[in-house]
C-alpha cells in the first residue's frame, strides 16, 4: 500500500508496482515538472497538460494515485496564486481553467485519487481543456 503524502511536496516519481491484472494499462510517462513558475501563460499551459493527463488515466493505471495528489496540489497552487493578479484572473483562459480544476478538484475530493475520471466528466473536461488551450495560443 501506497502511503498518503503531504501536500506541500510534491511526491517523488519512484515508480510504482504494476497492477496485478493480466491486463495492464499502457504505462504513462510519469510527469517531472511539476509546480508552478509565476508566468502565467506556461503555468497554465503546464497545468491543462497535467489535468488532461490525469483525467485520461483509467482504472489501474500505474502511478495514477501519485499523478493524481500531485496534479491536484499543482492546481491548489496555481489558482491559489494566480487568483490575486486581476490583470490575470479577468482572462478567459483563467476562468475556463479555474472550472476545470473545480471540477477536477471535486472529483478527487469526492472519490479520491485512486478513481478515474468518469466519461461524462472526462468528455467535459476535455472541452474544457481544448478551450483553455485555444485562448492561451492567442494570449487571452
Amino acid at each position: 500500500a501506497q502511503s498518503v503524502i503531504a501536500l506541500p511536496a510534491f511526491a517523488d516519481d519512484a515508480p510504482a508496482a504494476p497492477p496485478a491484472e493480466a491486463e495492464a494499462p499502457a504505462p504513462v510517462e510519469f510527469p517531472k515538472d511539476w509546480g508552478i513558475t509565476s508566468d502565467y501563460y506556461t503555468d497554465a499551459a503546464k497545468v491543462v497538460a497535467h489535468m488532461r493527463l490525469a483525467t485520461s488515466l483509467e482504472k489501474g493505471a500505474p502511478n495514477m494515485e501519485m499523478i493524481a495528489l500531485n496534479c491536484k496540489k499543482e492546481m491548489i497552487d496555481f489558482v491559489s496564486f494566480y487568483r490575486r493578479f486581476t490583470n490575470v484572473s479577468g482572462k478567459q483562459s483563467f476562468s475556463t481553467l479555474y472550472t476545470a480544476i473545480n471540477v477536477l478538484a471535486g472529483h478527487y475530493t469526492s472519490y479520491g485519487p485512486k478513481f478515474p475520471v468518469p466519461e461524462k466528466r472526462r468528455k467535459r473536461l476535455f472541452q474544457e481543456y481544448a478551450e483553455v488551450e485555444k485562448n492561451i495560443k492567442k494570449r487571452r
